[in-house]
């Protein structure tokens, strides 16, 4: 899986739990809870969206490893390989 399958995954996922969040707006570096407002429960949602995606645990203290499409990508990759 490449990093731009990673990032339209991701992409798609926050899409999902946040449906008024355009994904085409969403920059790399824009924080899931300070910039697009998602809430505590929304990131939940979203780290078990992304577990059912890939398989991968993200276990709550990675939690700031994925608070930006940038940091979600980076992660997710190392993950993968």
């Amino acid at each position: 899986m490449t990093d731009d399958d990673i990032r339209a995954l991701f992409l798609e996922e926050l899409a999902r739990i946040a449906p008024d969040i355009d994904p085409g707006t969403v920059g790399g570096g824009d924080h899931i809870q300070d910039d697009l407002e998602l809430d505590s429960m929304d990131v939940l949602n979203l780290v078990t969206a992304l577990h059912a995606r890939t398989g991968i645990d993200i276990p709550e203290p990675d939690y700031p490893q994925i608070e930006t499409a940038d940091k979600a990508v980076a992660y997710l990759s190392r993950a993968l390989a």
